[in-house]
């Protein structure tokens, strides 16, 4: 039996390196329940269950799991951030909200937990609170393109086309590899043509 779990961590641990089909993911979520049920205060082997669940798309059973590791150990990230994640597919804006606060409480610089509690703003209809948290991120990370290109996008959503043009420039100037800045740059300039 110990031969047996050592190949299923080693394989668990594999996960990332290849791509793996529905079929593969149910079987390490097998291997994963039998594993917790030896282990049932194991925070790592929970965190993986959740991150299987989400890759089958299990948002409910990803979110349980998740806040069984919270309650193991109340301020882990990884939970905290992947249980708001899953909280978004579920439309539970406001719990995701919750979590994603929370985790910037802790770590106040994690980029991409506050990208998430912007898009939350906005499927919330809170616009001014979403402007902040872009507002805020390019403030806190002037040279991430990802930064400017997600205020960019936001701006666009609110037909605010100068702005986005900015941001969008400020994107290409820092990431001029990637092509997809430059196509929405090129869409913004004309919807901005179009306009007047």
């Amino acid at each position: 039996m110990r031969h047996f779990l050592t190949i299923a961590i080693l394989l668990l641990t594999a996960v990332g390196c290849k791509a793996q089909t529905a079929q593969q993911w149910r079987d390490s979520l097998a291997v994963l329940n039998r594993m917790i049920e030896q282990q049932p205060g194991s925070t790592d082997l929970r965190l993986r269950k959740a991150a299987v669940n989400i890759e089958l798309e299990q948002w409910e059973y990803a979110v349980e799991e998740y806040g069984r590791v919270l309650a193991l150990d109340d301020g882990n990230p990884a939970a905290l951030y992947f249980r708001a994640y899953a909280n978004v597919h579920l439309r539970q804006y406001s719990l995701a909200r919750a979590d994603y606060e929370k985790l910037l409480t802790l770590l106040p610089f994690h980029m991409e937990a506050r990208l998430g509690l912007a898009a939350v703003y906005e499927r919330m209809a809170r616009w001014s609170n979403a402007a902040d948290e872009y507002n805020l991120l390019v403030e806190m990370f002037p040279d991430s393109a990802v930064c400017y290109a997600a205020r960019a996008a936001f701006e666009v959503s609110r037909k605010q086309y100068e702005l986005a043009v900015f941001d969008l420039e400020q994107a290409v100037r820092l990431s001029p590899q990637d092509v997809s800045y430059r196509a929405s740059l090129v869409d913004v300039r004309r919807r901005l043509r179009r306009g007047r």
